[in-house]
């Protein structure tokens, strides 16, 4: 019983490494070669993280720098950042691409703030998705006689408090992303 409950509470950490990860694709005013670890490149028919196929280097606060070690990729990993959600346009001098990250807006702020918004919400749904999931394990092995009533009423306030807690977490997570994206 007690092995089943961690996977859950593992289930609900992984919510929130991919939170974590999520937002570090959100850019803000200062560069940061994370803003790109979700971008593929369609590499000879496989996607392809950039990180993976060229030098990503930030000669300035504002500015990263993506130098393909094939230098036929310039075009596919150009077009890849066009199409993506980072609101860039590269610059291609035929050997590098540049990426000036301009001051954010207030408009883009907001937008940017809304993401995060969204992100957060959509965490806490998976957190009580896996909440949900884990009831209905333990409700059937309650159905199959495998654990007491009381056994089910205490894994029931057990799995509450997880999700609480991990709420408060993404809470915690979602304030700090949105103060960074205030203070730029």
């Amino acid at each position: 019983m007690a092995g089943e409950y961690e996977v859950y509470e593992s289930k609900m950490m992984k919510t929130l490494d991919s939170l974590s990860f999520q937002y570090s694709s959100v850019r803000a005013g200062r560069a940061n070669s994370a803003v790109l670890d979700t971008i593929r490149v369609d590499y000879y028919g496989t996607p392809t993280p950039i990180n993976q196929m060229a030098t990503v280097a930030s000669p300035d606060p504002r500015t990263l720098t993506i130098q393909p070690w094939d230098k036929s990729t310039l075009k596919s990993i150009e077009k890849a950042i066009m199409t993506s959600e980072l609101g860039i346009n590269p610059q291609n001098d035929g050997r590098i691409i540049r990426l000036v990250f301009p001051m954010l807006t207030e408009e883009r702020r907001k937008e940017l703030q809304k993401t995060v918004r969204k992100y957060s919400e959509d965490a806490k749904v998976a957190i009580r998705n896996i909440r949900r999931d884990a009831m209905e394990f333990f409700k059937a092995q309650k159905k199959k006689s495998e654990i007491t009533e009381d056994d089910l009423k205490d894994i029931e306030k057990d799995l509450q408090e997880l999700t609480d807690e991990y709420a408060k977490e993404i809470e915690k997570m979602s304030a700090k992303k949105e103060k960074e994206l205030a203070e730029i």
